[in-house]
């Protein structure tokens, strides 16, 4: 019994996303970009040391948000390319 079109592709996409050349490129981004808005959003309550449990939730989610815009940005792109070679080659004549 095969696995319908659509759970297939969710596996796909989760495999791509959890492959380790997305997972380290979504980290470097998450760490660098993350770093940046935590310091814009949050820097003053930092240097205050209003460090509630509310706000390092906030700061979590702060960089997160770039680690998962990383990863869909790099399985979109993969699974663009993969779809082109695969039409690329069809067309190609011998």
């Amino acid at each position: 019994m095969n696995d319908p079109p659509r759970v297939d592709a969710a596996v796909g996409w989760v495999a791509l996303a959890t492959s380790a050349s997305v997972v380290q490129r979504a980290t470097v981004v998450a760490i660098v970009v993350g770093a940046v808005l935590v310091a814009i959003n949050h820097g003053d309550a930092i240097v205050r040391g209003d460090l509630s449990i509310g706000r390092l939730l906030r700061i979590a989610l702060t960089v997160m948000v770039p680690y998962c815009v990383s990863t869909y940005s790099s399985v979109s792109a993969l699974r663009a390319s993969a779809r082109q070679q695969r039409g690329s080659s069809s067309h190609e004549t011998l």
